[in-house]
This record gives C-alpha cells, structure tokens and sequence, in this order.
C-alpha cells in the first residue's frame, strides 16, 4: 500500500511539473477573440468604466466583474457570456470598483460609499470602504460590511486581496482628511484593514505610509496602494508618492509592518500623468507576488508607468527577490521604440505557473488618438517581456467623456482574462479578451 501510494504521489507530482513546465514555454497565438461585456451607456447614469475581474480559485470557469458605478457582471463558461446586475448597498455605491475571491469561490466587491445617494453634494460621501460578498458567483450580493468609517475624514482608492490559504481579506486605501482640501494641515495616508470572518467584519485601520501627503488628488498625494498576498502568507504592498514608489510588509498576517517604509524606485512624472485624449490619468504602481511551485516563487513584483518627457509614457516592472529587502533595476516592459504612449498598466500573476501578465493601453502604431490594447507576458521572473496587441481595433478616446483611472486582468490555471475600457463615438463598453495556454 505505501508502495502504491508513493508511486501515485510520484505520477502527481511528474503531471504537475509536466503542466507547469509547458505554460512556461507557452506561445500566445497573434489574434484573439474578443467579447463584449457592457456597452449600456444609460442617461443619467455614469457610463461603464474602471473595469475590475477575477477568476474564481474554486472553479476557473466562473468568473466576476464590475464596472463604475455599481455594475457587476457574471460569467460561468470562462468569460464568454456575461449577465449583467446593477447592485445596491445601504452604504451606497460610488466606484472604484475592485472584485477578488477567495479559495472557496466567494466573490467580494469593494468599492466606494455615498449613504445619501447624492455623491458629492452630501457630507457622508467617502465616509468608508465598501464590501459585499457573493456567494453564487456573482449573482446576488449581500448588503455590505465596510472599513475605515472616520467621519469627517474622506476614505478613498482602496485595493481587495484574499489570502489564498487563510482566506482572509486585506483591504488598502488612501485617507484624506478633507478630499481636494489646499489646506498644507490637511493630509492622506495609506490604511490598511482585515476581515478574518470572510467579509463580514473589519479591523480598526492601521496606518501604513510613514510619510503623509496633502489632499489634492495628485502626486504629492500617498496613493496607490495595492496589496498581495506571499506564498507564506505575507502581506506586501506599495503606493507612489512625490514621484517615488513606496513598499511595506506584514509577516504577522497585518498586525504588524514595517516601522520604515522602503523607497523601492523613481516614479518619473509622478502617478498623476497628462495623455492626450484623456481627461486624467494615473500611473499607481500594482504589486503582485509568485505562489507558484515555479523556480521564481517568492518574487515581489511592482508593475507602473512613468513619463519621463511629455510625449512618452512606459509600462515598468521592478522585482524582489529576498522579500523586498532590495530591489533590482527596472524592466521596460514595452517593448516599441520611443515617442510612444503606454499607460493604464495593470498585472497579475498566474498562481498555478507563476506567469506574470500586464495588460495596458498602447499607441506605438499612430500617430493621433487612436489606442490599441496590448498583453505583456513573461515566464522567466521579469526577465524579458513578450508583447502581443489583444484588441481586435483600435478606439479613440474624448477627454470630455471619462474612460476611468484603470483596466485589469486575472489569470488562473492558465486562463488570463484581460478587461478593459473602449470608447466609440463618445458612449464606453467594457471588453474581455479569450486567452487560453
């Protein structure tokens, strides 16, 4: 019996290198299929954009999306159809919409509070961070549970993780202590809190940045910060400020961090960049890591923008390898010649091969406002990048129509679901793109 048993662990173990060793060496194909998720663009409503997804770590063919302000979209056949549900919270729904889920198969949905309903004409507008959970894969939703509420303090861009091993939740965001405020005494930090009961309650907020900004919404501001999860359930985490990027951890699940934060790079051009065509744009840093069984397990991974002159803006990737003690020099992830735009980057990291994926907007082949959608992809830690254009035709963005602060994307077992925002003839749609290995 502990013969056969060996032999069985030994077959197991022989299938699982066999199938992580050929998504490492896995070829993107040149074309993609791409699927409409939302083009509802309702009077008086906001129009879709900041498109956030993941695909469930229970069953990767279930998969969940949002959508500013309170759209959530379900898909159970690996991202090919889509319903759509416009949800509801007692806390109110104002964007920034931000979907995990754990090991289990709950999906959460954090987004931004408006009690009244009348955004910013009311005092409690971002008065705390919102999350509600899904049991069904998407298809109803709970009232909410939240963190952060310290009125009249402003609580806002804040980031959704789930431990993949004790599922609980950690949530980052930015306090302000009035939003928009030019009063040198008003200031914004990085918060951090937890939910150890799957979203049903939340820690009193931590405080993260050892430096505070001012409140202006702009690179002077603390912001950015997302979290990620280690394959021993450290905590990591980074945001920009005053045209730096900042990183802090937790080995102790979030009860303790750092005392002094450490400067992991330059952010040229701040987080706070112009592009021509759109309104604002951000260049916040993504923080990812590897819990692979690949030999780059344990990497820490930074993903952002910068704009060294006004007609070039670069997708960068930076990376740990001792736990975010040191940091190497950075990798340019596009891979065109210079005098181009590639913004509003976003990464993940495939858990089951250690791939890393960044999806980001790209004008390397026009010359005016045209945009392209592309995929970077790397199997070797950060090394080298593979770029691929995954939208079928470009668009051309207005500035005086909002395309939103930023796109997603989400890989498991080696389904990676881009999502992004599109504009056509001034009305938004939110896309996805098939990408199988």
């Amino acid at each position: 019996m502990r013969q056969f048993t060996a032999l069985l662990f030994l077959l197991l173990v022989v299938a699982c290198t066999s199938k992580l060793s050929r998504l490492q060496e896995a070829k993107l194909p040149n074309t993609f299929t791409n699927v409409l998720i939302d083009s509802q663009n309702i009077v008086g409503m906001f129009n879709p954009s900041e498109p956030s997804i993941f695909i469930s770590p229970d069953n990767d063919n279930i998969m969940v999306a949002a959508a500013i302000l309170n759209r959530t979209y379900a898909s159970s056949d690996g991202g090919r159809t889509w319903s759509t549900r416009f949800v509801e919270s007692p806390f109110g729904v104002f964007g920034d919409p931000v979907i995990t889920a754990d090991k289990s198969g709950r999906f959460f949905f954090a987004h931004l509070s408006d009690p009244d309903g009348t955004g910013r004409q009311s005092e409690r507008w971002l008065d705390r961070i919102v999350v509600q959970r899904s049991d069904d894969g998407g298809v109803s939703w709970s009232d909410g549970s939240y963190a952060g509420l310290n009125h009249p303090a402003d609580q806002d861009k804040h980031w959704l993780v789930a431990d993949p091993q004790s599922e609980n939740l950690y949530l980052t965001w930015t306090e302000f202590d009035v939003y928009g405020s030019t009063d040198p005494d008003d200031k914004s930090r990085i918060l951090f809190s937890k939910s150890v009961d799957h979203g049903l309650s939340w820690s009193d907020p931590l405080r993260l940045s050892e430096l505070e900004g001012n409140c202006l919404d702009d690179d002077q501001t603390t912001e950015g910060a997302v979290p990620t999860v280690g394959p021993k359930g450290e905590i990591y985490v980074s945001w920009s400020y005053n045209d730096k990027i900042y990183f802090d951890r937790s080995l102790d699940a979030g009860n303790s961090w750092l005392e002094n934060d450490i400067e992991v790079a330059d952010h040229p051009g701040g987080w706070s960049v112009n592009i021509p065509g759109l309104s604002r744009a951000n260049t916040m840093p993504i923080t990812a890591c590897d819990i692979s069984n690949s030999s780059y397990k344990g990497n820490i991974y930074i993903n952002y923008c910068d704009q060294m002159d006004a007609d070039d803006t670069d997708v960068w990737l930076i990376r740990s390898r001792d736990g975010g003690d040191s940091w190497d020099e950075p990798v340019r992830v596009n891979d065109d010649g210079p005098g181009s735009h590639q913004f509003f980057t976003w990464m993940c990291v495939d858990p089951s091969s250690g791939g890393i994926f960044i999806v980001f907007y790209d004008r390397r082949h026009h010359s005016d406002l045209n945009t392209d959608v592309y995929l970077a992809y790397s199997f070797d830690g950060g090394e080298s990048f593979t770029n691929v254009k995954i939208s079928e035709e470009p668009f051309k963005p207005n500035p005086a129509v909002f395309m939103g602060d930023y796109n997603n994307i989400s890989a498991m077992n080696g389904k990676v679901r881009p999502i992004w925002t599109r504009m056509d003839e001034n009305k938004t749609s939110i896309w996805t793109a098939i990408i199988d290995l």
